[in-house]
């Protein structure tokens, strides 16, 4: 018999419509007839599915559905009986629940055999035409045949119980933020899926305002089972950005479709292609400005879906699927969840106040989101007020995106005025970039005053509060985690919302002043006010190339922060450096595919105030002994950088040039093959970070000259084949990193003499054994190493009191490689 001739039939139905006119009618009957409804109602909407969907079942699960088909058919006919029945026959009452209690049995029984996975691949079968699992349905099904396992004819309501604690704990239990936004999401998976689906190819998009959930539709698809078994797991997820690096973006695309996947693309590539990709794959291409970035990215790619999200709508209509805000009941849910973790308003807690607030974010889920959780834990009174700032109410002819950037601004009003500022400072730094941890606290203590740990407590305040995301990494917030590999981002509609705060007021007159987006050039705005000094405290420019003619005059006597980002293998500083006699934090970064040469570095003569430096993807200026002293400077990064011997000049001191370095890192430098003896020279240095270089093979043996250092960070580096000797004569040393070091085979042998020593990471190294003398490390408290190697601390641990062994999981990345 086929399901679907089965299940039209609906016997099932008929058989629940009794069973409710049974718990009516026979109370003797009551708890069992209730117990057996539900059961059936648990199964139901899994029948529905295969009901409507058109096609048979392969014989041998045909069979079993028969088994499960006459066991209902019995049903049909007990309740036909005892609908029949008389009470004042107790002996056919008696019966017919004896009847009743052996069919409960039967079809718990079959449930148990495990037919509810045949059922759940059957649907899979139907739906995608793979052996995708439904992960969630089938939990709720497992969850179901648990309490099916216990219960008792007579337990009234058991099943039902059980069931509403596991739908709670479906929907409550979330792995990642974007669970906050799935009210209403389903939907839109199910039209985009069956658009993809439906097609061999092409291209579809996502269209809706900003902050409306197009990114977190999205990032569900990208996970989803049957996207991911039709797209053979083949998936490629990039995010383009209102200022794309189109030529990178596309080498990117061109690696994932053909298999040629490479760190440093082959240049002068024809990406222009005429064949059709053989398996099916699927680029997501995530906020796309315009329409001629698509075009770039997608011409001539034939045979690969492409899924744009976007704020605009740049595919044809019938291909797209406009997200629209959340209905009244969903908003109010999503909100719930962020203010008060629930998704209703809690007991003793003002219902109407709580619906007007999250009426005034319009549906929006990402203003539902920020303005819930900056009401959290706050009185009643609280929200009255900030009701009265949401509503005083906007031009009726504002856009919603205009409306949302004045909600948000109420959002901020809780904050204090540090905190505010700092979240000010993050639009410094473009869209959809990750920014580096160490140049954000970096910047606050400078700017702001204050202490870094005070600075790192400002930013779990914003990450908490929803206005910023901090990225997962196990080692933030430990005492001696390093930041400079460790970044933070943020949504456009936040990042918005600090530029529209930032560019109030003239130009000449803002504290911060900022490029929304890279241009090619500079602001036209600025150039009409240059004849006029600028008071801005953080300046930040984003553009392409520029040359000596690009740049015009300008005058800054209170800045103290300059962010330069461009994308370029060639790069002149501003002249306008050498009037920034204030200057105490310097940010270059290149956002292009390969290290650019700075001209006119000589700028820095003037530079007497700077206290931190952080270069990326450059090629490190030589030093000289003309160059000038830096003589405050404290903080030295230099990231994927091409060193050039830069450090290690003849009849150069490096230490007269950097009299007061405290911290260097080197990270992500290929060329780096010898740690120069010359930086042995900074006695100053207080930390060390030489990480993720490939072809480091070795450190100078003078390295013991840096009496002052604490934290010494070696990770990464596989060329690294043995640490100095001299290593142990550094006395003031705190913290060891040599993890990744998979060259390493052992601790030098007097490393007992660093007794000021309280933590060492050394996972993933070969270590074959343990230096004798680390019995003397008095002051060892955590040493993290690979779990087959943990036994050789055992000693250890028995003769310094309070040391912790930890076997720990990889917790380093690639995702650096993204940049």
């Amino acid at each position: 018999m086929a399901v679907t001739d089965f299940f039209a039939g609906e016997i099932a139905t008929e058989l629940l419509k009794q069973l409710v006119m049974i718990s009516a009618k026979a109370w003797r009957y009551k708890n069992t007839a209730k117990q057996l409804l539900e059961l059936i109602e648990t199964i139901q909407p899994t029948v529905k599915e295969i009901q409507y969907s058109g096609v048979e079942l392969p014989p041998h699960r045909q069979t079993q559905i028969r088994m499960l088909f006459e066991s209902l058919e019995k049903g049909k006919k007990l309740t036909d009986k005892v609908l029949g029945s008389h009470r004042w026959n107790l002996y056919r009452q008696l019966t017919l629940a004896r009847k009743m209690e052996k069919l409960e049995k039967t079809i718990s029984n079959f449930l148990k055999a495990g037919i509810h996975t045949h059922i759940l691949a059957d649907v899979h079968l139907l739906r995608v035409n793979s052996d995708v699992r439904f992960d969630r349905v089938d939990k709720s099904l497992e969850r179901m045949i648990e309490q099916v396992g216990s219960m008792k004819i007579g337990g009234g309501g058991l099943i039902r119980d059980a069931m509403k604690r596991a739908e709670a704990t479906m929907e409550i239990e979330t792995n990642d933020d974007s669970e906050k936004f799935g009210v209403g999401l389903e939907l839109g998976k199910r039209k985009v899926k069956k658009m993809m689906f439906e097609a061999q190819g092409g291209v579809f998009g996502i269209s809706g305002m900003g902050g409306v959930g197009k990114t977190t539709l999205a990032k569900e698809l990208e996970r989803d089972d049957q996207v991911r078994c039709h797209f053979e797991n083949r998936i490629l997820f990039l995010t383009v950005s209102q200022s794309p690096m189109l030529e990178e973006l596309r080498t990117h695309i061109w690696g994932f479709l053909t298999g040629c996947e490479t760190i440093n693309p082959v240049t002068n590539l024809n990406f222009e292609f005429e064949g059709g990709v053989r398996m099916p794959k699927l680029v997501i291409l995530d906020d796309v400005w315009t329409r001629e970035a698509l075009e770039h990215l997608t011409r001539k790619m034939p045979g690969c879906t492409t899924l744009v999200v976007s704020r605009s709508k740049l595919t044809e209509p019938k291909s797209t699927y406009d997200v629209e805000v959340l209905s009244e009941d969903e908003a109010i849910s999503l909100f719930c969840l962020c203010a008060f973790g629930q998704k209703s308003v809690p007991s003793g807690f003002c219902s109407n106040l709580v619906k007007q607030v999250a009426n005034e974010c319009k549906g929006l889920p990402l203003a539902l989101k920020v303005t819930g959780a900056s009401l959290k834990d706050r009185p009643e009174k609280y929200w009255e007020g900030a009701l009265q700032r949401l509503s005083k109410g906007e031009p009726a002819d504002e856009t919603h995106e205009t409306r949302l950037l004045h909600q948000m601004e109420a959002s901020l009003e809780y904050l204090d005025q540090t905190t505010k500022e700092c979240f000010l400072d993050l639009g410094a730094f473009p869209e959809d970039r990750k920014i580096p941890l160490d140049v954000l606290i970096n910047m606050w203590i400078e700017l702001h005053d204050i202490e870094e740990g005070n600075a790192f407590a400002i930013l779990v305040d914003l990450s908490d509060k929803n206005l910023l995301t901090l990225g997962k990494d196990p080692r933030l917030g430990s005492l001696y985690a390093s930041h400079y590999d460790i970044f933070v981002t943020q949504h456009d509609v936040l990042r918005d919302l600090a530029l529209h705060l930032c560019n109030r007021g003239k130009v000449n007159r803002r504290q911060r002043l900022l490029m929304p987006k890279r241009e090619s050039v500079l602001p036209r705005e600025w150039e009409r006010n240059s004849d006029e000094q600028y008071d801005a405290q953080i300046v930040s420019i984003h553009t392409g190339e520029l040359n000596e003619m690009d740049w015009f005059d300008m005058m800054f006597p209170k800045a103290e922060i300059l962010i330069l980002i461009f994308s370029s293998d060639k790069y002149v500083l501003p002249p306008f450096i050498t009037k920034m006699s204030r200057l105490r934090v310097l940010v270059i970064i290149n956002n292009g595919m390969s290290p650019a040469v700075l001209h006119d570095f000589s700028l820095f003569a003037n530079l007497s105030k700077l206290r931190s430096l952080w270069l990326e993807r450059v090629h490190v200026p030589e030093l000289s002994n003309t160059t000038i002293p830096l003589k405050n400077l404290h903080k030295m990064s230099l990231i994927l950088c091409k060193i050039n011997n830069s450090f290690d000049q003849t009849g150069v001191d490096v230490s007269d040039i950097f009299p007061n370095l405290g911290d260097l890192t080197i990270d992500h430098c290929d060329d780096l093959v010898a740690l120069p003896s010359s930086i042995c020279g900074l006695t100053s240095l207080n930390s060390l970070s030489i990480t993720n270089c490939p072809r480091l093979s070795e450190l100078p043996k003078n390295l013991s000259r840096l009496r002052g250092l604490e934290l010494l960070r070696l990770y990464a580096c596989p060329e690294l084949k043995a640490l100095p000797e001299e290593i142990c004569e550094l006395s003031r040393l705190k913290y060891l990193d040599i993890s990744q070091c998979v060259s390493l085979s052992c601790l030098p042998e007097k490393i007992g003499k660093l007794t000021r020593l309280e933590k060492i990471d050394m996972r993933e190294c070969c270590f074959s054994g343990r230096p004798s003398s680390a019995v003397s490390l008095k002051s060892l408290r955590h040493v993290i190493c690979d779990t087959d190697v943990a036994f050789m601390w055992d000693e250890v641990k028995r003769a310094v009191p309070g040391l912790k062994i930890e076997a720990a999981e990889k917790c380093f990345s690639l995702d650096w490689l993204d940049e």
